[in-house]
């Protein structure tokens, strides 16, 4: 069979009405000799281009593409939880709509929409359809619901027009899927600290000081570094957000000096650290045992400087540590970040700016800059934080690999 880097692996295609998908017909084929296991389903209209016979051949499992047939019901919930990943390819802007909009008219969008694992859309259209605002709002709309794009070609399209709206080419394609289900094992039995989530700073029994931080972010860092294999420890402040993956011990706390104390005392044995909690600055100078009461029109309150977890650990790295911290900036953002690499003896530093929308404090995506000690800049696009998370880990695999 060859390289079979996606032994085992459960690939589930799906295809949509374009002349692309004869494109889906060689990935199909790729991946099976990589040794994924592949399973096909079409929207009725993708029929007209592609034969279902021909994916059936080639994927050794039946091709669906009704949601119904005169003798069975094809179970749309047991194969969106069947897969490892969902990958719509060619993805027309006919579906994109549907997805972005939660219909469930056919086999495809109903398999969307009882997933459990990653999406990916590859889209494919012409290029004023894919330049469309109601494309690029459903397009965005999807990306901030975890929906991953992969980027269009440019070049001639189906109607003779040349520009972007060309689905990414097969062999690109299984380029993306084989780093994303079979990394390089950089990672493997590696030990990585992350912080995340907010911390609360109590003024008396009932009310404290904290901020809008959700834990999306870290908690996203900790499941990707899990996947590929890392033993990660996750100090998690109070947030709604909880890891998925079975790889994370998470460690709970709530105030800043419980951060820093549990932060501390794994630090020492991991090789990787992220510090990706927004953790309070300031705390009261003392904690009321009672609850205050109102008094008069105004409130003074003297607070004391919490510890900085990313700086207080930073002096303390060892030799082969690679650390990562995050700044969330209003103004002259790569300016305050580069102070913090330094100050805080980090590695990388990643930027973000509450100006950029759909990026900071309770979104489901992120807008960010990496920023690293060589003095290397790279500017991202919107994308869901899980995407951020892998890009994070990407990075970090390189900076590990050239370290001492």
């Amino acid at each position: 069979m060859g390289n079979t880097s996606l032994a085992g692996r459960k690939i589930l295609l799906g295809v949509s009405g374009s002349i692309a998908a004869y494109k889906t017909v060689f990935l199909t084929r790729l991946l099976v000799r990589e040794g994924a296991e592949v399973r096909v389903i079409m929207t009725p209209s993708a029929a007209a281009f592609v034969s279902p016979l021909t994916f059936s051949t080639l994927s050794r499992n039946p091709t669906r593409h009704e949601l119904m047939s005169e003798s069975e019901w094809h179970n749309h919930v047991e194969l969106g939880l069947w897969a490892d990943l969902f990958v719509i390819v060619p993805a027309t802007a006919h579906t994109l709509s549907g997805m972005a909009e939660g219909r469930c008219d056919n086999l495809l969008l109903a398999v969307y929409l009882s997933a459990r694992c990653p999406v990916w859309v590859a889209p494919a259209m012409d290029l004023d359809m894919w330049s469309h605002p109601a494309t690029r709002r459903n397009m965005a709309r999807l990306v901030a619901d975890g929906v991953r794009q992969i980027d269009v070609g440019d070049g001639e399209l189906a109607s003779g027009l040349s520009g972007p709206g060309r689905v990414a080419e097969p062999e690109a394609l299984l380029e993306e899927i084989r780093h994303f289900l079979a990394p390089a094992p950089v990672f493997e039995g590696m030990e990585v600290l992350i912080t995340a989530g907010p911390t609360r700073e109590a003024l008396d029994p009932v009310r404290f000081l904290t901020n809008h931080s959700s834990g999306k972010m870290g908690v996203a860092l900790a499941d990707e570094m899990a996947r590929r294999g890392a033993r990660v420890h996750l100090v998690l402040g109070p947030a709604a957000a909880a890891p998925c993956h079975p790889g994370v011990e998470t460690i709970p706390v709530v105030s800043a000096t419980e951060m820093m104390e549990a932060a501390a005392t794994v630090f020492p044995r991991c090789r990787i650290a992220i510090f990706a909690a927004a953790v309070a600055d300031y705390r009261p100078a003392t904690t009321a045992t009672g609850k205050i009461k109102k008094q008069g029109d105004s409130l003074s309150l003297e607070l004391v400087k919490n510890p900085d977890i990313a700086a207080s650990l930073g002096a303390r790295k060892q030799k082969d540590q690679v650390l990562a911290g995050f700044a969330l900036e209003t103004d002259a953002g790569e300016e305050e970040a580069r102070k913090k690499l330094k100050a805080k003896r980090l590695d990388l530093i990643v930027l973000n700016t509450l100006q950029d929308a759909g990026a900071g404090f309770g979104t489901d995506t992120n807008k960010v800059t990496f920023l690293t000690a060589d003095n290397k800049t790279r500017r991202f696009g919107l994308k869901s934080k899980k995407e951020v998370a892998a890009d994070i880990a990407d990075e970090l695999a390189c900076l590990v690999q050239a370290a001492p």
